[in-house]
């Protein structure tokens, strides 16, 4: 029998229906959720609202200190549960999705220490005549209501980066998970509510009507708008906040790794092959373009196929499954779709190249498909990568640059020089050298840049978006 998820609404009265929650390796119904209305979405907005505008009612840090630490404990006790839930509704197999949920223990512990630790500045005074016999502090208080619009590919440690920091901050906050991966998104809510959060101040729901969900992002009394998902809502999303309203926008793009030719073949392999195929590419920075000097480039993309048809593929929640499915049937369809027309035009497939099952695709290596395929041109976001010769360091930076995605980057080499210059010349946020595309750790920046995203990520960066510094300056003859 599934399990039913009410809507983490205080208050709300009325609904719209049910969401089904699917497992997207073999279709099983997993749980149903209510969805919420207009008037749900209504009643949490003037919920969250009115708690911010009421400042005798805002928590007090050690508040928020004591909720977090009993939150990470919890999840701590039920690292398994959390594991085998995120896989089952996300597709992220298991190993890889206990990985995720220590990363959401660790993420949770990050909003405590950021807090205790970040304050506010004091400004100079005492500098000049106007400034003479004053003194000037800021110190941080809580941006407003925070609305959080989530993507599926985390769905435990996204939630966390977006609902933490918030809690941690002492903002009221409202999160819409993705409706295919809600799970564990509700499981941390209600932690959240277990520990001693007041439900007012951390809401939940899906929809069923898109419309809903606008209603949710757009409205005049949102603080902080945190959006992470594809570039088309995102922007879209973006473009109707109101006047007044601050936002974070984390997309995805199409993640380039240059590869010199003075590399250990045996180095490099493991790493593309990681950050290619994890989640089944189904991250916002996969190793997708892999630009391979021409004198070592037939043969690093072997390796890498070679590699490739030698990761299980298969059922998410058993332990040795390395690649699970892709989210949903359609999406399978689309990349059989684009590694279809990038063979027709030119590609050549050293490993996959087919649809497993309705819902899983072969892990694929193409070398040197044509600059105007898609699979060179958009985000797979699949278990896909794309393997091009060159023949200088500064055509493979070009052809890196070429997209209008700028978001984190690799470049494999010995040489510090070369190592130097493309650091200094690739469009990203960040340059990993030796290490693969995706590559994070939950406290340094991550930034998507044009068209890949706006703001900052990192827990750290999202706390201090979602809280505004008050200058206090005291005039004394004493001073």
């Amino acid at each position: 029998m599934s399990t039913h998820f009410r809507l983490m609404i205080p208050g709300a009265t009325t609904d719209d229906g049910e969401v089904k929650i699917t497992a997207p390796y073999d279709g099983s119904l997993i749980a149903t959720a209510t969805a919420a209305d207009s008037a749900a979405v209504e009643k949490a907005l003037a919920t969250a609202y009115g708690l911010y505008r009421d400042r005798d009612s805002w928590l007090k840090p050690p508040q928020r200190i004591a909720i977090l630490e009993k939150v990470a404990q919890m999840m701590s006790d039920q690292v398994e549960e959390l594991t085998v839930e995120a896989a089952r509704e996300g597709g992220k197999p298991y190993g890889d999705s206990k990985v995720e949920v220590i990363r959401a223990i660790d993420g949770v512990k990050n909003c405590i220490e950021v807090l205790r630790t970040e304050g506010g500045n004091v400004i100079p005074m005492n500098v000049n005549a106007s400034s003479s016999n004053k003194i000037a502090f800021t110190r941080k208080e809580p941006i407003g209501v925070v609305v959080a619009v989530s993507a599926f590919n985390h769905p435990l440690n996204l939630i966390v980066h977006q609902v933490g920091p918030a809690v941690a901050s002492g903002c009221p906050v409202i999160v819409k998970p993705a409706e295919d991966t809600p799970l564990s998104c509700f499981r941390f809510v209600q932690m959240l509510y277990d520990a001693g959060l007041p439900e007012e101040w951390c809401q939940s729901l899906v929809v069923n009507d898109l419309k809903v969900a606008s209603q949710l992002v757009t409205d005049s009394r949102v603080g902080f708008f945190s959006f992470i998902g594809s570039a088309k809502v995102g922007w879209m999303l973006r473009s109707q906040v109101s006047p007044g309203t601050r936002c974070a926008l984390e997309h995805g793009g199409a993640a380039p790794a240059i590869v010199a030719a003075d590399v250990n073949l045996d180095e490099v392999v493991s790493p593309l092959l990681k950050g290619g195929f994890y989640h089944a590419g189904q991250v916002c920075v996969s190793v997708q373009r892999v630009f391979v000097h021409e004198s070592i480039a037939r043969e690093l993309a072997q390796r890498l196929a070679d590699g490739a048809k030698l990761l299980k593929v298969g059922d998410p929640t058993l332990p040795d499954t390395e690649i699970g499915p892709l989210i949903r049937s359609r999406e399978v369809d689309r990349v059989e779709t684009w590694v279809n027309e990038a063979v027709e035009a030119g590609a050549e497939v050293l490993s996959g190249g087919h649809r497993i099952s309705d819902s899983c695709y072969e892990c694929t290596v193409l070398y040197n498909p044509s600059a105007e395929a898609k699979v060179s041109q958009m985000e797979i976001f699949g278990p896909v990568v794309c393997v091009y010769p060159f023949s200088n360091i500064d055509e493979a930076i070009a052809q890196a640059n070429s997209l209008p995605f700028s978001f984190q980057a690799s470049v494999f080499t010995k040489d510090l020089d070369f190592a130097a210059r493309a650091y200094a010349r690739l469009d990203a946020s960040a340059i990993m050298v030796n290490e693969h595309t995706a590559f994070r750790v939950d406290w340094m920046p991550f930034a998507g840049l044009r068209q890949s995203g706006l703001a900052v990520g990192g827990i750290p960066y999202t706390m201090h978006d979602m809280q505004v510094e008050k200058m206090m300056v005291l005039k004394s003859k004493e001073l």
